[in-house]
């Protein structure tokens, strides 16, 4: 910029000294010349300064391109550093939402295994249940036995909903559930964490009332053909309330004594219900077979089965449904079910095993009427160690619990004399006594960390598992008889000899279970 400026004051100079030599000399030179040589001085002069101003502004597009360009990297360095920003955020998110799907899809998996599980459990009482005792009992009284299953699945319902599920499940003492669910209060489609975190506890609530309903349903095999209708419904109601609803709290409700999974005193592993179950039913039957007396003609007159068949359409459906039961019990559609699900069939293919051969082996050939109670002794015997147990273990257990209540139905059953019409406690409470212990022997921490029996070096499980076999027994015989003893001084237990000998369709419903065409 200097050099430029002291070149056009040199030429400014060198024009000016020309025209003043000029004009010292015209006489030597012509105007012509003078005007000429200023001329191109003026225009040198004026070319250097255009020249100036174009250095000018190209420096200022450098600083400008310059400029921009540093602007442009901050921009973009910013925006890469906002972009890493987000993306992080974006990853953030992601997960938050893959987890989400994660909690929604295995709650949705659980629920609707909880609800199958539920559809399950209902039909082993109708029809499962109905047939298998329909069958058994001779054709005068089949739709009578059919009837009361049948009463039972709308009865204990509305109990369950009134007050029932709130006496099992609702925290109270350590023998009783408390008030707070009554008329299902407060139970909603959100979970209940003390019992399952991932079903609502809705679906929790309905699948617990298909155990209510086929407890008491159980016991209608001890005195099946003798007892009125009327009587069924006020010792059924009775009985639920004063038995089952404190015994299904004791071993699964909140803060129960023989709990196992909440801190009980004495905790007891009854995964399905052996306690619950099949020994408070088996006990309360043979409780109201001493009570009612025998039937008119037993043992004398023969009252074979009238249809096998029935029968042995019901206990197929009752072995499906047991699935229910026992793998629904893990509440959950998880690696436990698997494992329930696994003993529970392992556990009936054995006892079926067990009484056949037993029989087999002392009456010279296997029935069919055997065949099929040995698989309910089974599932009986499996239901309080099939969260528990291992497959093998659940083949030596329904080994020892077909033979053994073979033996009760066929040995001692005679010997003392007692009319348990359809052996409901020679199955249901031998085999969920013998199931309960068995479960204090052979369970094992690697099925579930909840507990181990005698195998595994824990005798006390054995011990807690008496106690709460025990507790099931004093409770079944104390309250069977109140309420036996109530209902007989009001209304009356036991039908008329005449109406016995008509039979229940007739005296108790008007109906016929068959009707025979006579020829023409």
């Amino acid at each position: 910029m200097g050099h430029r400026a002291n070149g056009t004051l040199t030429c400014l100079g060198k024009c000016e000294r020309g025209t003043m030599h000029g004009a010292g000399n015209e006489d030597n030179g012509t105007s012509r010349d003078r005007i000429h040589f200023a001329a191109r001085c003026t225009a040198t002069t004026l070319l250097r300064q255009v020249h100036m101003r174009k250095s000018l502004i190209l420096w200022l597009v450098m600083f400008c391109a310059i400029a921009s360009a540093g602007s442009a990297l901050a921009q973009t360095a910013a925006g890469a550093g906002s972009a890493t920003l987000q993306s992080s955020d974006s990853l953030e998110s992601r997960l938050a939402k893959v987890e989400l799907q994660a909690a929604e899809a295995k709650s949705s998996a659980d629920n609707a295994w909880m609800l199958t599980s539920s559809a399950l459990v209902l039909m082993m009482t109708g029809p499962g249940l109905a047939l298998f005792y329909g069958g058994l009992v001779r054709k005068k009284n089949v739709l009578g036995t059919m009837m009361q299953s049948f009463t039972l699945m709308a009865l204990v319902t509305v109990l369950w909903a009134v007050a029932g599920y709130s006496l099992c499940f609702g925290s109270g003492n350590s023998f009783v559930g408390g008030f707070e669910n009554v008329l299902l209060s407060h139970v909603t489609s959100q979970p209940d964490p003390d019992y399952s975190a991932t079903i609502p506890e809705q679906t929790f609530m309905v699948y617990q009332l298909m155990f209510a309903i086929i407890t008491p349903a159980l016991i209608t095999g001890a005195f099946a053909e003798r007892m009125k209708f009327s009587a069924l419904v006020w010792f059924m109601t009775l009985w639920s309330i004063l038995v089952y609803f404190p015994m299904a709290h004791m071993v699964w409700g909140k803060g129960g004594l023989l709990n196992a999974a909440l801190g009980g005193m004495f905790p007891t592993l009854d995964f399905a219900g052996g306690t619950v179950v099949h020994v408070t039913s088996g006990v309360s039957a043979l409780v109201c077979a001493l009570y009612l007396g025998k039937r008119l003609g037993y043992p004398h007159t023969p009252m074979p089965p009238h249809s096998v068949v029935l029968s042995f359409i019901g206990a197929s459906l009752l072995w499906v449904g047991w699935f229910g039961f026992n793998a629904g019990s893990a509440l959950g559609s998880g690696s436990l079910g698997t494992s329930a699900f696994v003993a529970t069939h392992f556990g009936a293919a054995a006892a079926v095993i067990g009484w056949t051969s037993t029989e087999w082996w002392r009456g010279g050939r296997p029935t069919v009427l055997g065949a099929i109670s040995g698989a309910v002794a089974g599932l009986v015997a499996i239901t309080p160690a099939s969260g528990f147990v291992t497959p093998i273990s659940a083949l030596i257990i329904g080994l020892i619990a077909g033979a053994f209540c073979y033996v009760m139905v066929a040995k001692v059953k005679a010997r003392f004399g007692y009319d348990d019409s359809l052996d409901a406690f020679g199955v249901h409470g031998a085999g969920g006594t013998i199931g309960a212990l068995l479960t204090g022997i052979f369970a094992a921490k690697a099925v579930n960390p909840l507990g181990s029996g005698l195998l595994e070096g824990n005798a006390r499980q054995l011990g807690n598992q008496a106690i709460g076999v025990l507790i099931a027994w004093g409770l079944a015989i104390a309250g069977t008889l109140i309420i036996l003893f109530l209902v007989d001084k009001t209304i009356g237990l036991r039908v008329s000899e005449e109406h016995e000998t008509q039979g229940l369709d007739l005296s108790q419903h008007g109906e016929e279970g068959y009707s025979w065409e006579l020829p023409a």
